[in-house]
């Protein structure tokens, strides 16, 4: 079951999406983790640090789980 991660605005980027999530520490670590690990959103891999993810949207992050944006 994915794990769900609550969105308080209409859209977050992807690289503050893993701050949010707990998978980083801090934002400055996503350039770094989004080089070295496998992401997919809505089964699309994508490294963007930058891509908007809306509720909705599922977000899979090998060796770490799967996650659906809420609102």
């Amino acid at each position: 079951m994915p794990e769900k991660v609550k969105l308080e605005t209409e859209f977050i980027t992807l690289g503050q999406f893993l701050k949010l999530a707990d998978v980083i520490q801090t934002g400055g670590m996503a350039k770094w983790f989004l080089s070295e690990h496998e992401i997919f959103i809505n089964g699309e891999q994508d490294q963007r640090r930058g891509r908007k993810l809306r509720a909705g949207d599922k977000v899979q992050i090998v060796g770490f789980g799967e996650f659906v944006i809420t609102d």
